[in-house]
């Protein structure tokens, strides 16, 4: 099942299930205390059912309202009572790797001035992991993402994103991994000034548990839109990853504790070419099979 989080211009919050009719129905109609995917997250874990049989058992307590997520996409809706999509969860961190397709080592070696350590990363058991995000620094769908106003050089990197509760993958969403690589080219020692900044980084457009998809072959696709025309687009498949999610998961958490929710952006294959960069104004649109499409308008930070 897909889940959003829906919230008004009045501040009321919504946990909304798509479920299986791909119909969108209100669980916090039925439970006025029941806002947050955490919730679910919690009680699965407690009771050893998995959070889609924990909504099932509370969509059985009664009928619950229904949602039109068309609308909540439309963005000249507004007023008190209008919802809008949210991030469907709020990430306490976000980490990232790196190097985990072919197209990507062969971009950051073209890029950067010391080009063989994007080769080692590549070819290493160790892969490349990096703090990416604090809650503060990561959007949802239709917010604003980020480039560097010192940044002449700067793109969305569109990535599978697994989300963590107890150690365990539970579920995925989309990221979009904003990058300077002008910044990471002139040298890999800038790499958190280049990842790390104001609006870096946007998840969305909801959570889908881990028993409903299948992450080692799904279509990823991005395009941007710069004054009303598509000026640029590509497509790649997550079964050109090197590593598995299960792989970085466990490399991300050896002698290191992260928190319930952290979510972990998985890589990309797909990079615009060098004389491509990213304007304010730009809209980006990342697709993923089985998830849904992230969109976002890009400004300067």
């Amino acid at each position: 099942m897909r889940y959003y989080s829906l919230i008004s211009n009045d501040g009321d919050s919504r946990l909304i299930v798509e479920n299986r009719q791909s119909i969108a129905l209100d669980l916090t109609s039925l439970d006025p205390d029941l806002t947050d995917l955490s919730d679910l997250l919690l009680a699965a874990s407690l009771s050893g059912m998995s959070v889609d049989e924990i909504t099932d058992l509370i969509l059985e307590t009664g009928d619950a309202d229904r949602f039109d997520l068309g609308e909540t996409m439309d963005r000249s809706r507004d007023g008190d009572g209008y919802y809008r999509l949210d991030r469907p969860f709020e990430p306490p961190e976000v980490w990232a790797a790196g190097v985990t397709y072919k197209t990507s080592e062969m971009e950051r070696q073209r890029e950067s001035e010391t080009p063989d350590v994007y080769a080692s990363v590549f070819t290493a058991d160790r892969p490349e992991v990096f703090l990416k995000a604090t809650p503060d620094r990561c959007v949802g769908p239709f917010d604003a993402v980020g480039i560097r106003g010192d940044s002449d050089w700067s793109v969305p990197e569109p990535e599978l994103a697994f989300v963590l509760h107890r150690g365990e993958i539970v579920g995925y969403t989309i990221g979009n991994d904003m990058s300077s690589r002008s910044i990471e080219g002139q040298n890999p020692l800038y790499l958190p000034q280049a990842k790390l900044f104001d609006r870096c980084c946007s998840i969305g457009p909801c959570f889908v548990t881990a028993e409903d998809l299948d992450p080692t072959n799904l279509d990823i696709s991005c395009s941007i839109v710069r004054e009303g025309q598509e000026v640029w687009s590509d497509q790649t498949s997550t079964s050109l990853m090197a590593r598995t999610c299960e792989e970085l998961a466990d490399w991300l958490q050896r002698h290191n504790l992260v928190p319930d929710l952290t979510t972990v952006l998985t890589g990309t294959a797909i990079v615009p070419p060098p004389e491509f960069t990213l304007r304010e104004g730009d809209v980006v649109t990342i697709t993923i099979e089985g998830i849904g499409s992230l969109e976002n308008e890009v400004i300067e930070v």
